[in-house]
Protein backbone atom coordinates (compact mmCIF):
# COMPACT_ATOMS: atom_id res chain seq x y z
CA UNK A 1 0.00 0.00 0.00
CA UNK A 2 1.36 3.59 -1.06
CA UNK A 3 0.15 6.92 0.32
CA UNK A 4 0.61 9.65 -1.22
CA UNK A 5 1.54 12.71 0.69
CA UNK A 6 -0.21 15.44 -1.66
CA UNK A 7 -3.92 15.95 0.25
CA UNK A 8 -4.07 17.72 3.52
CA UNK A 9 -4.97 15.31 6.52
CA UNK A 10 -8.69 16.38 7.43
CA UNK A 11 -7.42 16.15 11.43
CA UNK A 12 -5.06 14.77 13.95
CA UNK A 13 -5.29 11.51 16.26
CA UNK A 14 -3.26 11.41 19.26
CA UNK A 15 -2.67 7.73 20.43
CA UNK A 16 -0.67 5.98 22.47
CA UNK A 17 0.78 2.12 22.54
CA UNK A 18 1.29 0.06 25.88
CA UNK A 19 1.51 -3.29 27.79
CA UNK A 20 3.47 -5.39 28.86
CA UNK A 21 7.26 -6.23 28.36
CA UNK A 22 8.09 -7.29 24.90
CA UNK A 23 4.60 -7.62 23.49
CA UNK A 24 5.61 -5.96 20.49
CA UNK A 25 4.54 -1.93 21.41
CA UNK A 26 7.76 -0.53 19.71
CA UNK A 27 7.71 -3.25 16.46
CA UNK A 28 4.54 -2.36 16.17
CA UNK A 29 4.65 1.74 15.55
CA UNK A 30 7.78 0.63 13.34
CA UNK A 31 6.17 -1.56 10.98
CA UNK A 32 2.88 1.16 11.08
CA UNK A 33 5.49 3.90 9.92
CA UNK A 34 7.28 0.92 7.59
CA UNK A 35 4.24 -0.64 5.85
CA UNK A 36 2.78 2.86 5.42
CA UNK A 37 5.65 4.46 3.88
CA UNK A 38 5.91 6.74 6.34
CA UNK A 39 9.81 6.75 6.76
CA UNK A 40 12.73 8.87 5.17
CA UNK A 41 14.95 7.26 3.10
CA UNK A 42 17.77 7.99 5.87
CA UNK A 43 15.74 6.77 8.42
CA UNK A 44 16.32 3.05 6.86
CA UNK A 45 19.56 3.38 5.57
CA UNK A 46 20.10 4.64 9.37
CA UNK A 47 18.44 1.19 10.47
CA UNK A 48 20.69 -0.89 7.91
CA UNK A 49 23.94 1.20 8.76
CA UNK A 50 23.40 0.64 12.53
CA UNK A 51 23.38 -3.44 12.35
CA UNK A 52 19.95 -3.43 13.15
CA UNK A 53 18.88 -6.66 10.93
CA UNK A 54 17.83 -9.79 12.28
CA UNK A 55 18.91 -13.07 11.80
CA UNK A 56 15.61 -13.85 9.14
CA UNK A 57 16.75 -10.02 7.24
CA UNK A 58 14.29 -8.50 8.69
CA UNK A 59 14.83 -4.57 9.55
CA UNK A 60 14.33 -4.17 13.48
CA UNK A 61 11.65 -2.01 13.40
CA UNK A 62 11.59 -1.56 17.13
CA UNK A 63 14.65 0.49 17.29
CA UNK A 64 12.89 3.43 15.33
CA UNK A 65 11.25 4.38 18.63
CA UNK A 66 13.60 3.21 21.05
CA UNK A 67 16.72 5.71 21.02
CA UNK A 68 18.28 5.54 23.91
CA UNK A 69 21.18 3.33 24.35
CA UNK A 70 19.93 1.62 27.31
CA UNK A 71 16.89 1.05 25.43
CA UNK A 72 18.71 -0.68 22.47
CA UNK A 73 20.85 -3.05 24.91
CA UNK A 74 18.47 -4.16 27.20
CA UNK A 75 15.52 -4.20 23.99
CA UNK A 76 12.95 -2.46 26.32
CA UNK A 77 11.35 1.21 26.06
CA UNK A 78 12.53 3.20 29.39
CA UNK A 79 11.05 6.64 28.09
CA UNK A 80 8.20 7.90 26.04
CA UNK A 81 9.17 8.44 22.25
CA UNK A 82 7.09 10.39 19.93
CA UNK A 83 6.28 9.62 16.38
CA UNK A 84 4.46 11.71 12.92
CA UNK A 85 2.97 10.46 10.67
CA UNK A 86 -0.06 11.37 7.60
CA UNK A 87 -1.60 9.51 5.39
CA UNK A 88 -4.61 11.24 3.12
CA UNK A 89 -7.32 11.05 5.95
CA UNK A 90 -5.48 11.57 8.77
CA UNK A 91 -2.79 13.30 10.67
CA UNK A 92 -1.02 11.17 13.54
CA UNK A 93 1.25 11.80 16.52
CA UNK A 94 2.50 8.13 18.24
CA UNK A 95 3.42 8.02 22.06
CA UNK A 96 5.36 4.76 22.43
CA UNK A 97 5.09 4.22 26.21
CA UNK A 98 6.91 1.64 28.81
CA UNK A 99 5.43 -1.71 29.51
CA UNK A 100 7.84 -1.37 32.89
CA UNK A 101 5.35 -0.98 36.30
CA UNK A 102 8.32 1.21 37.61
CA UNK A 103 7.86 3.81 34.29
CA UNK A 104 4.38 4.04 35.13
CA UNK A 105 4.51 7.81 35.39
CA UNK A 106 6.17 7.69 31.75
CA UNK A 107 2.72 5.77 30.52
CA UNK A 108 0.41 8.52 31.90
CA UNK A 109 2.85 11.06 30.23
CA UNK A 110 2.44 9.58 27.18
CA UNK A 111 -1.32 8.77 27.48
CA UNK A 112 -2.60 12.17 28.88
CA UNK A 113 -3.24 13.48 25.61
CA UNK A 114 -3.93 10.80 23.44
CA UNK A 115 -7.79 10.15 21.91
CA UNK A 116 -6.91 6.49 21.69
CA UNK A 117 -4.59 3.98 23.54
CA UNK A 118 -3.33 0.80 21.89
CA UNK A 119 -2.82 -2.08 24.33
CA UNK A 120 -0.70 -5.11 23.14
CA UNK A 121 -1.32 -8.43 24.59
CA UNK A 122 1.11 -11.36 23.65
CA UNK A 123 -1.39 -13.96 22.29
CA UNK A 124 0.48 -16.96 24.25
CA UNK A 125 0.47 -15.25 27.59
CA UNK A 126 -2.94 -13.38 27.36
CA UNK A 127 -5.08 -10.56 29.40
CA UNK A 128 -2.10 -10.22 32.50
CA UNK A 129 -1.98 -7.92 35.45
CA UNK A 130 -0.27 -5.54 32.97
CA UNK A 131 -2.95 -5.37 30.67
CA UNK A 132 -5.31 -4.53 33.51
CA UNK A 133 -2.93 -2.12 34.46
CA UNK A 134 -2.58 -0.02 31.28
CA UNK A 135 -6.39 -0.29 30.82
CA UNK A 136 -7.53 1.33 34.21
CA UNK A 137 -4.81 3.67 33.43
CA UNK A 138 -6.26 4.73 30.14
CA UNK A 139 -9.86 4.89 32.25
CA UNK A 140 -8.26 6.95 34.98
CA UNK A 141 -7.42 9.50 32.11
CA UNK A 142 -10.40 9.39 30.31
CA UNK A 143 -9.26 8.38 26.98
CA UNK A 144 -12.39 7.85 24.42
CA UNK A 145 -11.34 5.21 22.95
CA UNK A 146 -9.57 1.83 23.09
CA UNK A 147 -7.65 -0.82 21.27
CA UNK A 148 -6.79 -4.06 22.19
CA UNK A 149 -4.17 -5.56 19.41
CA UNK A 150 -3.95 -9.56 20.44
CA UNK A 151 -0.28 -9.48 19.07
CA UNK A 152 1.83 -12.54 18.31
CA UNK A 153 -1.42 -14.39 16.72
CA UNK A 154 1.47 -15.96 14.21
CA UNK A 155 2.63 -17.96 16.98
CA UNK A 156 -0.89 -19.47 18.45
CA UNK A 157 -1.14 -20.42 14.66
CA UNK A 158 -3.62 -17.90 13.94
CA UNK A 159 -6.17 -19.60 16.05
CA UNK A 160 -9.43 -18.15 16.19
CA UNK A 161 -10.66 -19.60 19.43
CA UNK A 162 -7.57 -18.21 20.73
CA UNK A 163 -8.31 -14.61 20.27
CA UNK A 164 -12.19 -14.93 21.14
CA UNK A 165 -10.74 -16.59 24.70
CA UNK A 166 -8.26 -13.45 25.00
CA UNK A 167 -10.84 -10.92 23.97
CA UNK A 168 -13.45 -12.90 26.68
CA UNK A 169 -10.88 -12.53 29.38
CA UNK A 170 -10.39 -8.63 28.40
CA UNK A 171 -14.01 -8.37 28.73
CA UNK A 172 -14.59 -9.58 31.82
CA UNK A 173 -12.87 -6.66 32.90
CA UNK A 174 -14.18 -3.57 30.93
CA UNK A 175 -17.28 -3.19 33.31
CA UNK A 176 -14.85 -1.48 35.86
CA UNK A 177 -13.42 0.52 33.02
CA UNK A 178 -14.99 4.02 31.81
CA UNK A 179 -14.31 3.37 28.52
CA UNK A 180 -17.24 2.69 25.92
CA UNK A 181 -15.24 2.56 22.52
CA UNK A 182 -13.28 -0.93 22.21
CA UNK A 183 -12.18 -2.76 19.24
CA UNK A 184 -9.91 -5.83 19.06
CA UNK A 185 -7.82 -6.52 16.61
CA UNK A 186 -5.84 -9.57 15.54
CA UNK A 187 -2.12 -8.78 14.72
CA UNK A 188 1.54 -9.74 13.87
CA UNK A 189 3.18 -6.72 14.20
CA UNK A 190 6.88 -8.17 13.43
CA UNK A 191 4.97 -9.75 9.90
CA UNK A 192 2.53 -7.01 9.30
CA UNK A 193 -0.51 -9.12 9.42
CA UNK A 194 -3.52 -6.58 10.16
CA UNK A 195 -1.45 -3.64 10.30
CA UNK A 196 -1.25 -1.73 7.43
CA UNK A 197 -2.76 -4.64 5.29
CA UNK A 198 -5.61 -7.56 5.68
CA UNK A 199 -3.89 -10.87 6.73
CA UNK A 200 -4.45 -13.99 4.89
CA UNK A 201 -4.18 -15.95 7.54
CA UNK A 202 -7.38 -14.07 9.65
CA UNK A 203 -10.61 -15.31 7.16
CA UNK A 204 -12.18 -15.58 10.46
CA UNK A 205 -11.49 -11.81 11.19
CA UNK A 206 -14.38 -9.61 9.13
CA UNK A 207 -12.80 -6.04 10.65
CA UNK A 208 -10.44 -3.22 9.88
CA UNK A 209 -7.17 -3.10 9.83
CA UNK A 210 -4.93 -0.83 12.48
CA UNK A 211 -4.35 1.83 10.42
CA UNK A 212 -8.03 1.38 8.66
CA UNK A 213 -9.50 1.95 12.15
CA UNK A 214 -7.11 4.70 13.54
CA UNK A 215 -8.15 6.42 10.13
CA UNK A 216 -11.58 6.28 10.78
CA UNK A 217 -12.58 6.01 14.28
CA UNK A 218 -14.59 8.98 15.00
CA UNK A 219 -12.97 11.49 17.48
CA UNK A 220 -14.73 14.71 16.54
CA UNK A 221 -16.56 14.61 19.74
CA UNK A 222 -14.03 13.88 21.87
CA UNK A 223 -13.85 17.08 22.81
CA UNK A 224 -15.92 19.18 25.17
CA UNK A 225 -18.00 21.51 21.94
CA UNK A 226 -20.62 22.11 24.89
CA UNK A 227 -18.96 24.55 27.75
CA UNK A 228 -17.36 27.49 25.83
CA UNK A 229 -14.21 28.10 27.74
CA UNK A 230 -11.08 30.06 26.72
CA UNK A 231 -7.94 30.27 29.08
CA UNK A 232 -6.17 33.54 27.65
CA UNK A 233 -2.79 33.03 26.99
CA UNK A 234 -1.61 36.78 25.39
CA UNK A 235 -2.96 40.25 25.27
CA UNK A 236 -2.48 40.65 21.51
CA UNK A 237 -1.32 44.77 20.78
CA UNK A 238 0.26 44.60 17.06
CA UNK A 239 0.15 48.52 17.16
CA UNK A 240 1.14 48.64 13.66
CA UNK A 241 1.74 52.18 12.15
CA UNK A 242 1.98 51.13 9.01
CA UNK A 243 -1.11 49.16 8.71
CA UNK A 244 -4.19 51.06 9.37
CA UNK A 245 -6.24 47.78 10.40
CA UNK A 246 -4.19 47.06 13.24
CA UNK A 247 -4.37 50.39 14.70
CA UNK A 248 -5.74 50.20 18.30
CA UNK A 249 -5.74 46.31 17.69
CA UNK A 250 -6.59 45.01 20.70
CA UNK A 251 -7.23 41.28 20.89
CA UNK A 252 -6.77 38.18 23.29
CA UNK A 253 -4.82 35.25 21.95
CA UNK A 254 -4.97 31.76 23.13
CA UNK A 255 -6.63 28.18 22.46
CA UNK A 256 -10.51 27.44 22.90
CA UNK A 257 -10.39 24.85 25.80
CA UNK A 258 -13.96 23.78 25.41
CA UNK A 259 -17.13 24.87 23.22
CA UNK A 260 -17.99 26.97 20.62
CA UNK A 261 -17.55 30.74 20.33
CA UNK A 262 -19.74 33.32 17.88
CA UNK A 263 -19.98 36.23 16.97
CA UNK A 264 -22.08 38.26 19.08
CA UNK A 265 -21.91 35.35 21.75
CA UNK A 266 -22.38 37.24 25.19
CA UNK A 267 -19.16 36.36 27.62
CA UNK A 268 -17.57 36.52 30.96
CA UNK A 269 -14.39 37.18 31.92
CA UNK A 270 -13.25 35.56 35.33
CA UNK A 271 -12.40 36.01 37.65
CA UNK A 272 -13.32 39.88 37.19
CA UNK A 273 -17.25 39.01 36.73
CA UNK A 274 -16.86 41.40 34.20
CA UNK A 275 -19.83 40.73 30.84
CA UNK A 276 -19.19 41.64 27.31
CA UNK A 277 -19.85 40.23 23.79
CA UNK A 278 -17.49 38.93 20.94
CA UNK A 279 -17.23 41.39 18.39
CA UNK A 280 -15.07 39.84 16.15
CA UNK A 281 -12.78 36.27 16.51
CA UNK A 282 -9.64 36.10 13.81
CA UNK A 283 -6.97 33.23 12.87
CA UNK A 284 -4.14 33.22 10.95
CA UNK A 285 -6.02 33.10 7.88
CA UNK A 286 -8.63 35.94 8.39
CA UNK A 287 -11.58 36.36 10.86
CA UNK A 288 -14.36 34.01 10.90
CA UNK A 289 -18.04 33.97 12.41
CA UNK A 290 -17.63 31.06 14.53
CA UNK A 291 -14.60 28.62 16.05
CA UNK A 292 -14.50 26.12 18.32
CA UNK A 293 -12.25 23.29 20.77
CA UNK A 294 -9.37 23.07 20.10
CA UNK A 295 -8.13 25.89 17.48
CA UNK A 296 -6.45 28.77 18.85
CA UNK A 297 -7.70 31.94 17.60
CA UNK A 298 -7.36 35.76 19.05
CA UNK A 299 -11.07 37.14 20.33
CA UNK A 300 -11.92 40.47 20.23
CA UNK A 301 -14.50 41.99 23.09
CA UNK A 302 -16.88 44.44 22.79
CA UNK A 303 -15.58 46.42 25.49
CA UNK A 304 -12.08 47.57 26.40
CA UNK A 305 -11.92 45.49 29.61
CA UNK A 306 -8.76 44.85 31.64
CA UNK A 307 -8.19 41.48 30.92
CA UNK A 308 -4.50 39.81 31.28
CA UNK A 309 -3.04 36.00 30.92
CA UNK A 310 -4.36 33.43 33.05
CA UNK A 311 -8.34 35.36 32.86
CA UNK A 312 -10.79 32.63 31.06
CA UNK A 313 -13.75 33.91 29.14
CA UNK A 314 -16.48 31.72 29.36
CA UNK A 315 -20.43 31.70 28.22
CA UNK A 316 -22.29 34.32 30.37
CA UNK A 317 -24.95 31.49 30.99
CA UNK A 318 -22.43 28.66 32.00
CA UNK A 319 -20.10 29.26 34.25
CA UNK A 320 -17.23 27.08 35.20
CA UNK A 321 -15.77 25.94 39.40
CA UNK A 322 -14.13 28.75 40.81
CA UNK A 323 -12.25 27.41 44.00
CA UNK A 324 -8.94 27.40 45.95
CA UNK A 325 -9.67 24.13 48.03
CA UNK A 326 -9.43 21.17 44.86
CA UNK A 327 -10.52 17.69 44.86
CA UNK A 328 -7.72 16.18 42.80
CA UNK A 329 -6.66 12.71 41.63
CA UNK A 330 -2.79 12.38 40.37
CA UNK A 331 0.03 10.38 39.61
CA UNK A 332 3.26 11.34 41.83
CA UNK A 333 6.26 10.96 39.53
CA UNK A 334 9.11 12.30 41.84
CA UNK A 335 11.36 9.71 43.34
CA UNK A 336 10.80 11.75 46.79
CA UNK A 337 7.18 10.35 48.41
CA UNK A 338 4.51 12.86 48.55
CA UNK A 339 3.59 14.26 51.99
CA UNK A 340 1.13 16.18 53.07
CA UNK A 341 2.17 20.03 53.68
CA UNK A 342 4.54 20.76 51.20
CA UNK A 343 4.30 23.44 49.22
CA UNK A 344 4.49 23.68 45.15
CA UNK A 345 3.60 25.68 41.84
CA UNK A 346 0.56 24.08 40.65
CA UNK A 347 0.13 24.86 36.55
CA UNK A 348 -3.52 25.15 35.32
CA UNK A 349 -4.14 26.31 31.44
CA UNK A 350 -2.22 29.05 31.12
CA UNK A 351 -1.66 30.56 34.95
CA UNK A 352 0.88 28.84 37.51
CA UNK A 353 0.12 29.45 41.28
CA UNK A 354 1.48 28.19 44.69
CA UNK A 355 -0.57 25.45 46.37
CA UNK A 356 -0.01 22.79 49.17
CA UNK A 357 -0.88 19.44 49.48
CA UNK A 358 -3.82 19.38 52.33
CA UNK A 359 -4.48 15.42 52.87
CA UNK A 360 -3.80 12.36 50.97
CA UNK A 361 -7.15 10.56 50.85
CA UNK A 362 -6.57 7.75 49.48
CA UNK A 363 -4.31 5.55 46.81
CA UNK A 364 -5.81 4.10 43.59
CA UNK A 365 -4.82 0.57 43.27
CA UNK A 366 -4.48 0.48 39.67
CA UNK A 367 -4.63 -3.18 39.13
CA UNK A 368 -8.45 -2.75 40.57
CA UNK A 369 -9.17 0.70 40.50
CA UNK A 370 -10.24 0.34 44.68
CA UNK A 371 -8.94 3.15 47.22
CA UNK A 372 -7.13 2.28 49.77
CA UNK A 373 -7.28 4.58 52.83
CA UNK A 374 -4.84 5.91 55.42
CA UNK A 375 -2.32 6.45 53.04
CA UNK A 376 0.38 8.53 54.73
CA UNK A 377 2.40 8.97 51.29
CA UNK A 378 2.15 8.60 47.96
CA UNK A 379 5.53 6.64 46.31
CA UNK A 380 6.40 7.18 42.58
CA UNK A 381 4.32 6.04 40.16
CA UNK A 382 1.52 5.78 42.77
CA UNK A 383 -1.48 7.12 41.82
CA UNK A 384 -4.07 8.70 44.31
CA UNK A 385 -6.70 11.27 45.47
CA UNK A 386 -5.25 14.70 47.20
CA UNK A 387 -6.79 17.97 48.90
CA UNK A 388 -5.13 21.41 47.62
CA UNK A 389 -5.21 24.40 48.97
CA UNK A 390 -4.43 27.01 45.98
CA UNK A 391 -3.36 30.79 46.71
CA UNK A 392 -5.89 32.13 44.81
CA UNK A 393 -9.02 30.55 43.02
CA UNK A 394 -8.93 28.56 39.84
CA UNK A 395 -11.58 28.86 37.53
CA UNK A 396 -11.77 24.81 35.90
CA UNK A 397 -14.06 22.10 35.11
CA UNK A 398 -14.00 18.33 36.53
CA UNK A 399 -11.51 16.38 34.25
CA UNK A 400 -14.37 14.05 33.36
CA UNK A 401 -15.90 17.34 31.61
CA UNK A 402 -13.11 18.70 30.09
CA UNK A 403 -9.92 17.30 29.76
CA UNK A 404 -8.00 20.40 29.30
CA UNK A 405 -9.43 22.67 31.39
CA UNK A 406 -9.47 19.91 33.98
CA UNK A 407 -5.98 18.70 34.40
CA UNK A 408 -3.44 20.23 35.88
CA UNK A 409 0.86 19.44 36.47
CA UNK A 410 2.50 20.15 40.04
CA UNK A 411 6.21 21.72 39.72
CA UNK A 412 8.86 21.75 42.69
CA UNK A 413 9.97 25.23 43.33
CA UNK A 414 13.75 25.61 42.84
CA UNK A 415 14.58 22.76 40.36
CA UNK A 416 11.78 23.65 38.27
CA UNK A 417 10.87 19.53 38.17
CA UNK A 418 7.56 18.45 37.59
CA UNK A 419 6.53 16.44 39.97
CA UNK A 420 3.00 14.91 39.47
CA UNK A 421 0.16 15.30 36.96
CA UNK A 422 -3.09 16.03 37.84
CA UNK A 423 -6.72 15.87 37.13
CA UNK A 424 -9.36 17.71 38.54
CA UNK A 425 -12.68 15.92 39.99
CA UNK A 426 -15.90 18.00 38.94
CA UNK A 427 -16.78 21.02 41.18
CA UNK A 428 -19.08 20.62 44.29
CA UNK A 429 -21.65 23.25 44.83
CA UNK A 430 -19.80 24.72 47.35
CA UNK A 431 -17.15 25.36 44.27
CA UNK A 432 -19.49 27.55 42.34
CA UNK A 433 -20.30 30.64 44.20
CA UNK A 434 -22.47 33.16 42.57
CA UNK A 435 -19.92 35.39 40.15
CA UNK A 436 -19.78 38.99 40.98
CA UNK A 437 -22.01 40.12 37.75
CA UNK A 438 -20.12 43.66 36.14
CA UNK A 439 -22.35 43.53 33.34
CA UNK A 440 -21.52 46.42 30.84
Amino acid sequence: MTYAHTSHPVDLLRFNTCGSVDDGKSTLIGRLLYDSKSLMEDQLEALERSADITGGGQVNLANLTDGLRAEREQGITIDVAYRYFATPHRKFIIADTPGHVQYTRNMVTGSSTANLSIILIDARQGVIEQSRRHACIASLLRIPHLVVAINKMDLVGWSEERFLEIKDQFEEFLPRLDIKDVKFIPVSALNGDNIVDASPHTPWYPGPTLLGHLETVHIASDWNLTNFRFPVQWVNRPNNPTDPTLHDFRGLSGQIAGGVVRVGQKVMILPTGFKSKIRQIWTLDGPLEQAFCPQSVTLVLEHDLDVSRGDVIVDAEDLPGFSGDLHAKISWMNPRPLQPGRQYLLKHTTQTVKAAITNIESRINITTLEKEEGIAELAMNDLGEIRIKTARPLIFDGYSTNRLTGAFILIEPGTNATVAAGMLLPPSEVARPEYQDFAI
